[in-house]
Order: C-alpha cells, then structure tokens, then sequence
C-alpha cells in the first residue's frame, strides 16, 4: 500500500485502447483502484491488471447513474485509504468529463491529484470518420458544445454557433437533435449544411450516418444507438464521402 494520498484523473480516449497515452496506460497499470466511467470502453478495461478493485461510477444520459457529489466523495475515501486511485474518464477528463469539479474537490479535501490528458471524442471520432475538424476555405474554427446547455432554455448562444465557417461538435447531442436543428436553422444555417452522426466513435462497432441540417431530427429518430453518439456539423463534414473514395480506389490499386 502507497503511504501517501494520491488520485489521478485519467483521460481513456474515444474507446480504441490503441489511442490510450503510454502516462495513462501507466496510471492504469500501476493503479491500485480503479473508479472508470461509464463511458469507457470494455477493451480499455481489460487492461486493468487482475486483482486491481474497480468501481463502476459514471453518468450516461437518460439512465440511472451515480450523483456527482457521491463520485467525488468515493474519490476522497479511497484516497484517505493510502492505495493509489485512478479515476478513469472516457475521452479527456477535463472536456464535458466533469473532471474539472473533482480536481477541485479533491483540492478542497486535501487531495494531492494529477490529471493525464486523454484523446477527446471530437478529435477521435472525427479522424476515425475521415472528417477534417478544420480545413483551409471551409472550416477555421471547431466550437466543442455539450448537447445538454440548451435544456430548460438556459442557452443564449444559438446565434454564435451559426456562425459561418466553423465546425460544431455537439456531444451527447442525439437525444437534442429537435431542439438542436430548429435554433441552427433560426439562425442562418442552411438546411443543407451537412451533418454526421457518429456512434461508437473509433471502436469496431463504428457506425456513421450523415444527413443535412433540415432532416436531422427525422434521422435521428431512426437511430437505436447501443453506444454513444458525436454530432458532428459543418461543411467539412462533405469532405468524407471524398476521402472515402479516395481510400477505396487506392485499395483497388
């Protein structure tokens, strides 16, 4: 047993265990605890160590999931015990992963932490999907937004996103889908700005469906996704259809 207190917060990436760090595999390996995600992949999980303790905490939209308040709380306990704790967050901890208010918890409770960055699910899914985030005459911002701000009509910032000549990433924003295309098209966004929906992002479950803006909700609603789904819209989005294309003909040859 370690005789100082200690947590690290763990970014597992999109679900390939190939795009892990070799600091995160390391924390993993060396990890006495283990408290993962529910988002994080059974493959990242396997390589776990036997013997280590896992505990299942995480949150996934519409279904039972542990209170933020109890994760943070398990978090300290554990560490107070001496062993080393991981705290293993699907993508980076610190994008839409809550990772942010457990380092500041831990802060709070004198919780010495250190955090490894982890490949987010934009970056992930996207290159996975052949789907250029940014591209020179199409696309010079990418806006990472979370498909739950603009529940209970807190969100004021429709008119930003509409800008034109960015990529928008909504996370978790398929169950939003209706309320997400109205305001883009209120905006501005045509109707024909294409849109990728991505599950299973990087993973050999992959399964990519691209649409327009105008029919989004109608696509979505076809949907029965088993895993998690990056929205993913702009003009770049265009771009796979010809990179796909371009790969296939060079397996041809």
């Amino acid at each position: 047993m370690s005789q100082s207190m200690n947590v690290t917060l763990v970014g597992a990436g999109p679900g390939d265990p190939e795009l892990l760090t070799l600091k995160a595999l390391r924390a993993i390996e060396q990890a006495e605890v283990v408290v993962y995600d529910s988002l994080v992949s059974p493959d990242i999980l396997a390589l776990i160590p036997a013997g280590v303790k896992r505990i299942e905490m995480g949150k996934r939209c519409g279904k039972a999931s542990a209170r933020q308040e109890d994760i943070c709380a398990v978090l300290v306990r554990l560490a107070r015990t001496g062993k080393r704790v991981v705290r293993l967050k699907g993508g980076d901890p610190f994008i839409f992963g809550r990772g942010g208010e457990e380092a500041l918890y831990l802060r709070q409770h004198g919780i010495p932490f250190s955090v490894v960055p982890g490949i987010t699910a934009a970056l992930g899914c996207a290159a996975s999907g052949l789907i250029p985030l940014t591209h020179r005459g199409l696309s010079r911002a990418v806006t990472l937004v979370t498909g739950h701000l603009q529940q209970g009509g807190e969100f004021r910032g429709w008119s930003a996103l509409a800008q034109a000549g960015q990529t928008l990433v909504f996370y978790m924003g398929l169950e939003q889908a209706a309320e997400i295309q109205p305001r883009l098209l209120a905006e501005g966004c045509p109707a024909r700005l294409p849109v990728a929906l991505i599950e299973s992002g990087t993973t050999t479950a992959q399964q990519i469906t691209t649409t327009e803006l105008g029919r989004l909700t109608a696509t979505a609603a076809t949907l029965k996704p088993s895993g998690p789904v990056l929205m993913i819209i702009g003009e770049v989005v265009a771009l796979r259809a010809e990179l796909t294309a371009t790969l296939d003909s060079l397996a041809v040859a």
